[in-house]
């Protein structure tokens, strides 16, 4: 009885997934448009958080480096797999835009 319930709990334990921060980095943009391309990976297990303060700081030193005063994010971001397998996607990329403002 009680090796049963060890193998529930680890069992919810591997399927839940782990909590990740995760921080974005630039993967593109337009300095002619004004917008940054911050991006970041996570696998199917990891249930990832953003660091949206360390994000903004990243976009903010691209929009600056163009001469930009600021960056503001425009929510929302594309998820796109990346890999996967016979259950499905086993790996994401995700990419938020920023604006950059004057």
């Amino acid at each position: 009885m009680l090796r049963t319930a060890s193998i529930a709990v680890i069992l919810s334990v591997f399927f839940s997934g782990c909590a990740v921060t995760k921080v974005p980095q630039p993967t593109g943009g337009s300095k002619a448009d004004g917008t940054v391309h911050l991006s970041y990976e996570y696998g199917s297990f990891e249930q990832p958080t953003v660091d949206e303060e360390a994000a903004l700081r990243k976009a903010q030193q691209r929009c600056q480096a163009w001469g930009y005063d600021d960056a503001d994010a425009f929510g929302g971001a594309v998820e796109q797999c990346q890999q996967s397998n016979q259950y499905g996607c086993t790996r994401y990329f995700v990419t938020m835009t920023y604006q950059c403002m004057d």
